[in-house]
């Protein structure tokens, strides 16, 4: 194994290598890793700045929580320090808006590239824009702590930071409705017996149990990884006849790959 390499460490966030797992940690504990813009920015940055040879990311927050949700000073007259505040983006044009709201989403987005395995390790409180950031995520692990909740709709808003699809697809249109209108708290129990959560842990083996994935991810190929990902991602907006011409597609690649055919 190489030692771990810091490549990015900004705004809260702090991304290192090691090998072929990246580890991207928030790092504002004592503010329970509330978000903000510059945390959006530097999360996409993190995203770019990945090596090619990392196949698993990890996604941790130090501290008690693994994210509180937005700032709230994101509310205030003042906003930010040089960062308009969200007052001043609602007054502006609606093209405006929508194109400052598409550049936080990049930070959520390139979790669930083909090339790589997201998992999230969380602990305590994951609210809000912290419960979308997990849910970014291809997997999640737990701690017995956690606490989840979309409150966005309880402070009159909706959930914008791409979190509504993961939600639905893993929970169901029913219980994500009624999670998102309520804003109440979602356990582990309940997060592991409706598929939110893959695996459960005490909250001291949660780094442990992080690795112990991670390593079982990396025993397989890596493009046999790949497409299987992009098979299981795809398979929800594919019809099964699509999608069995999708499995033969990929099977087929695989074959000429291993048997050294090159077109």
């Amino acid at each position: 194994m190489t030692s771990l390499d810091s490549v990015l460490d900004q705004d809260g966030v702090r991304l290192t290598v090691d090998d072929a797992v990246a580890t991207v940690s928030l790092t504002n504990p004592a503010k329970r890793n509330a978000q903000s813009p510059a945390l959006w920015r530097a999360l996409t940055a993190a995203g770019r700045a990945l090596p090619g040879s990392v196949r698993v990311v990890v996604l941790r927050g130090e501290g008690k929580s693994f994210s509180a949700g937005l700032d709230r000073q994101a509310f205030t007259p003042e906003g930010f320090d040089g960062e308009p505040s969200f007052l001043d983006l609602a007054r502006g044009s609606e093209s405006d808006l929508d194109a400052t709201i598409a550049e936080y989403q990049e930070a959520f987005t390139w979790w669930r590239r083909n090339d790589i395995v997201s998992i999230a390790a969380v602990q305590g409180h994951a609210i809000g824009a912290g419960f979308q950031l997990a849910l970014a995520c291809d997997l999640r692990i737990v701690a017995e702590d956690v606490q989840f909740a979309m409150r966005e709709t309880s402070l009159g808003l909706v959930p914008d930071l791409t979190g509504t699809h993961p939600l639905v697809s893993l929970v169901g249109y029913a219980r994500a409705l009624e999670i998102c209108a309520t804003g109440r708290f979602v356990h582990a129990e309940e997060a592991e017996r409706t598929g939110l959560a893959n695996l459960v842990v005490p909250a001291d083996q949660l780094d442990e149990a992080a690795r112990d994935l991670s390593a079982a991810l990396l025993a397989a190929p890596r493009d046999a990884v790949i497409e299987t990902k992009a098979l299981l991602s795809g398979a929800v907006s594919r019809t099964y006849e699509d999608q069995r011409t999708a499995e033969r597609a990929a099977q087929g690649r695989r074959l000429r790959d291993l048997a050294g055919v090159t077109d």
